[in-house]
Parts: structure tokens; C-alpha cells; sequence
């Protein structure tokens, strides 16, 4: 084998054990049977099963319980550790979530975009007696699956999102949702400057969100509330809609401006 070769072999061995982790983040604290990381990553249950044995041996991923199943590993969060300071985003959004849950009541959730998924960086719980904790921090999902994703694909051209709903597809169907649906929530959100799904991740709930641009304008993040059906009457949609656009103004204002290789890496597409 040449240098280059060995070189892009290298290359193709780190881009997949990546996509195994990013299906563990994925299923959170479930976990997952190797099929099911072949299934999501689209690698041969072999060449999965390879990747999570070596991963196990460096602390990145763990076999709990059933033994069956693999989660994120605690060197994961040790590495994080090493991270010197906050998220950029979530410095500048934290006094506008803080705000926002004072004034709406209901749970208030930030996420942002990484490559292909959405991820739940920040959640703010009000103070309405029923609170709806869809999802965790840390939680990941497919571009396209939730409010938020449908918000952050509404902000793109129309090129760049049915790009991302065409290389996710396959991951949808664990969601009960396809392609043509994706397409379709992400066109009236761009008609209606928010994403709004009237079926949320946990039945009887619904969700809103607005995406925050940087001073680009490009998408980086999304704000959300999701709440149980009852607290969310037609005429409270827009109210909501005017609150969160105004917040992710103010977001757009405190969030210091990417560098351009962050800003790159950031929005391309692997």
C-alpha cells in the first residue's frame, strides 16, 4: 500500500468510527445493537462491530446492561472537559433563554448544527405546572426530524436543504417520517419564517421554533418551546413566533463573529 493510499485508508477509518459515534449520540442513554449502528452509519455489521470493538479499548464506548448494546463512552465527556471555553452560541443565547422561560412559561430548548444533526445544547424549564422534557442536552437527531431541524433547513437555499434531507433519508424511518414530509414542513416554514410541527416528539405536545442566525447570516442554532397541545391555541403560534424571532435578533447582536475556517467547517457539507 502507498502513502497516499495508506493516507486516505487513514482518512476513510476515521470518518467511519465518527459516524458510529455520532448513531450512539444519537440513541443517547437506549443504546445500540451493532445492526442498528450498521444500519445507521451504512457500514457492513462486520466492519460496525470491528469499529465498536476498537472504540471499547479506547474508553470512547461503553457496553452496558445488555451486553448487546453500545453507548457513548466516558472519555467522551473527559475529553469535553479539555474544551478551554464556552460555546460561542450558547454564551451569547443564555440571558435570552433565561428571559424567554420567565416570560412564556414553558420549556425553552437551544440547538444547534453539526454537520448532518441537530443537537440540544441548552434547555430551560418554565414554570407551567406541566413541562414537556422532549429531549435531554446532548440529545442529537437527523437534520429535518424535529422543529428545530426544520427551522435550521428552512434558513438555507433550497439546494442545500433537499441535499441534507436526501443524505439523511435513510435515517428517517426510525422516526416515522420521510423524505416528501421533511420537504414539505421545511417549505411552509420558509412561507411562515417558523417551523412548527403540531405533533411533537412526545404525543400530546407541540413545538416552535425560529432559527438564530450569526452575523453572516447564516443558521448556526434554533430556538424552541414545546409545550402540551392545550397551551398552544392558534393565536398563541404567532405570539410565540414574535417572541422567539425577537430573541434570536438580540442572539444575532451578542454572538461574536465565527472565524472563517470555524464558519466553513461549520456549514460544509461531508
Amino acid at each position: 500500500m502507498g502513502i497516499a493510499e495508506a493516507g486516505q485508508h487513514g482518512v476513510q477509518s476515521i470518518r467511519r468510527a465518527l459516524a458510529v459515534l455520532r448513531s450512539l449520540a444519537e440513541s443517547q442513554r437506549l443504546g445500540l445493537r451493532a445492526a442498528e449502528v450498521a444500519s445507521r452509519t451504512g457500514l457492513t455489521r462486520p466492519t460496525a462491530h470491528r469499529i465498536l470493538n476498537q472504540l471499547i479499548d479506547e474508553g470512547l464506548v461503553e457496553q452496558r446492561q445488555d451486553p448487546s448494546r453500545y453507548l457513548i463512552g466516558e472519555q467522551i465527556s473527559m475529553l469535553a472537559l479539555a474544551r478551554p471555553v464556552k460555546s460561542p452560541i450558547l454564551a451569547a443565547a443564555e440571558g435570552e433563554l433565561d428571559r424567554l422561560r420567565e416570560a412564556i412559561g414553558d420549556t425553552l430548548f437551544l440547538t444547534v448544527r453539526t454537520n448532518l444533526d441537530t443537537l440540544c445544547i441548552a434547555r430551560r424549564v418554565g414554570a407551567y405546572p406541566i413541562q414537556v422534557l422532549s429531549i435531554e442536552v446532548g440529545a442529537r437527531r437527523p437534520l429535518g426530524v424535529s422543529s428545530a431541524g426544520t427551522a435550521l433547513l428552512a434558513s438555507l437555499s433550497e439546494a442545500q436543504a433537499e441535499e441534507i434531507v436526501a443524505r439523511n433519508e435513510a435515517r428517517f424511518a426510525s422516526y416515522r417520517i420521510d423524505k416528501r414530509n421533511v420537504l414539505q414542513l421545511i417549505r411552509v416554514a420558509r412561507r411562515a419564517g417558523f417551523a412548527l410541527r403540531h405533533s411533537g416528539l412526545v404525543p400530546g405536545t407541540r413545538s416552535i421554533s425560529v432559527a438564530v442566525a450569526d452575523r453572516s447570516g447564516s443558521p448556526v442554532a434554533a430556538l424552541t418551546v414545546s409545550a402540551v397541545t392545550r397551551r398552544f391555541p392558534s393565536r398563541r403560534e404567532s405570539e410565540l413566533a414574535e417572541l422567539l424571532r425577537g430573541s434570536a435578533s438580540r442572539i444575532r447582536l451578542h454572538l461574536k463573529d465565527h472565524s472563517p475556517k470555524a464558519s466553513k467547517n461549520h456549514q460544509e457539507l461531508r
